[in-house]
C-alpha cells in the first residue's frame, strides 16, 4: 500500500493546520503529515492555508495584513465544520510546528509554501524566514510548493528535499520536472492520467491528494505512486490496514 500523509493533519477530525490536527495524525501513527505556510505582516511564518480567516475563523481579516500577536489570539476552530469544540483553537506559528516536529521522532513533515504570500511579500523574503525557522528540523522536512522558482530557490538555500506540485499532467510539465528533479512530485488524483496509464518515472517519488477511499488507494498503487495524501487521516490507516491483513490471511502461512 502507499504511505498515507496526513494532508493538514487529521483535517477530518480537528481542525485544519492546528497543532491539535497534527498531533492527533502522529498519534494514529502517521510519519508524514503535510501543512501550509503563509506570511503575517510581521513577516513571520504561520502555519494556516488560506490568505484570510473567512473559512476558518469566520472573519475578514487577510493573514497577511495583521501582525503573528494579532493572529495568535484569532480562533480558527472552523466552528461551521466542527461546531463549537474547538472554537478557540487558534493558528500555530510555523516555530511552534518545528518545536512539536522535533519531540516527533521519525516524522516527516512536507512544509508547503503558499502562493499567496509569494505574491505578497516576494520569493526571498518568504522562503528566507521559512528557510531559518525550520532549520532545526531541517533533514525531517521536504519544502513544497506550486511555485517553480519557489522550490529552485529552496533547493539552493537550504540542500534540502524539496517537492514541486503540479498542477498539469502534461508535456511541458514532463520537462520542467525533469530539470527540476525534485524529490517528489504532487498532483490532484483528479488531473493525472487513468490508471491504465502509469505516472511518470524519474528521481521522485509521487504522492497524490485529496484520497479519501481503499478504491482510490488502490488505484494510486496502480498508477506507481508510493504516497497519498488524505484529510479522512483515521478512517483511510484503517481502511488501508484491514485491506493488509486481509491480503496476509488469504496468503496463509509461509511454509
Amino acid at each position: 500500500m502507499p504511505e498515507i500523509i496526513a494532508h493538514r493533519g487529521n483535517a477530518a477530525e480537528f481542525p485544519e493546520n492546528t497543532l491539535a490536527a497534527l498531533g492527533s495524525a502522529v498519534e494514529l501513527g502517521l510519519r508524514h503529515v503535510e501543512f501550509d505556510v503563509q506570511l503575517t505582516a510581521d513577516h513571520v511564518p504561520v502555519v494556516i492555508h488560506d490568505a484570510d480567516l473567512q473559512r476558518v475563523g469566520n472573519r475578514d481579516e487577510c493573514v497577511h495584513e495583521i501582525t503573528w500577536p494579532q493572529l495568535a489570539e484569532m480562533p480558527v476552530g472552523e466552528v461551521s465544520r466542527l461546531g463549537e469544540r474547538f472554537a478557540h483553537a487558534c493558528a500555530p506559528s510555523l516555530a511552534q510546528v518545528v518545536d512539536s516536529l522535533a519531540d516527533w521522532p521519525g516524522v516527516t513533515a512536507f512544509v508547503e509554501v503558499k502562493r499567496a504570500s509569494l505574491r505578497r511579500f516576494g520569493h526571498e523574503p518568504v522562503l528566507r524566514r521559512v528557510a531559518e525557522v525550520v532549520q532545526p528540523v531541517l533533514d525531517r522536512c521536504v519544502l513544497i510548493s506550486f511555485d517553480l522558482t519557489a522550490v529552485k530557490i529552496l533547493r539552493m538555500m537550504t540542500g534540502t528535499r524539496i517537492g514541486w506540485v503540479i498542477e498539469r499532467h502534461d508535456a511541458e510539465t514532463l520537462t520542467q520536472a525533469t530539470a527540476l528533479a525534485p524529490e517528489f512530485l504532487f498532483a490532484n488524483i483528479d488531473r493525472v492520467p487513468p490508471a491504465k496509464t502509469a505516472l511518470w518515472t524519474g528521481p521522485w517519488d509521487w504522492a497524490l491528494y485529496e484520497v479519501r477511499d481503499l478504491a482510490t488507494v488502490r488505484r494510486c498503487q496502480q498508477l506507481g505512486a508510493r504516497f497519498v495524501e488524505t484529510m479522512t487521516v483515521r478512517a483511510l490507516r484503517d481502511a488501508c490496514r484491514e485491506a493488509i491483513n486481509d491480503a496476509s490471511n488469504e496468503a496463509g502461512p509461509v511454509a
